[in-house]
């Protein structure tokens, strides 16, 4: 029998294993100690910032504009509109896509600040959106 942490020929060290649950490994960090710093979907997270910096940087990018799109990529053909640059907070863009889409009657979401509008209503969005005092524009084709 081979005794704990003894070398064998022809076989490596073993160390000898961590105590039980009482008492954690010094080896390994605690759960609560350590961080994400990659995830398959966000990439690298040691670079992450929060969204409402994102969004106010693509805000001051776009010139203070809510552009207003239509999109079918990804969505097999079926026309979404979009509305993106909005200068709200997350409540706020909810709050803001609930009267949307009451107004067009359609199904919608906010994801990641942008509004997502079922089917083509970019006229009535961009009159809403005028109405409430932004600077809307279409953008795209």
């Amino acid at each position: 029998m081979v005794g704990v942490g003894l070398v064998r020929p022809g076989i490596a060290a073993v160390p000898p294993p961590c105590p039980g649950p009482a008492l954690p490994c010094a080896a390994m960090p605690r759960r609560d100690e350590t961080k994400v710093v990659w995830s398959s979907t966000d990439g690298d997270l040691r670079k992450a910032r929060a969204p409402d910096q994102v969004r106010a940087r693509e805000a001051a990018r776009a010139g203070g504009r809510v552009k207003v799109r239509r999109e079918t990529s990804g969505r097999r053909g079926k026309p979404v509109t979009t509305v993106s640059g909005v200068p709200l907070d997350d409540d706020g863009l909810k709050e803001l896509a609930g009267r949307l889409k009451k107004r067009c009657g359609v199904g919608g979401s906010v994801r990641d600040g942008v509004i997502e509008l079922q089917g083509d209503h970019r006229d009535v969005v961009l009159e809403v959106l005028k109405a409430d005092g932004y600077d809307a524009v279409l953008a795209g084709g």
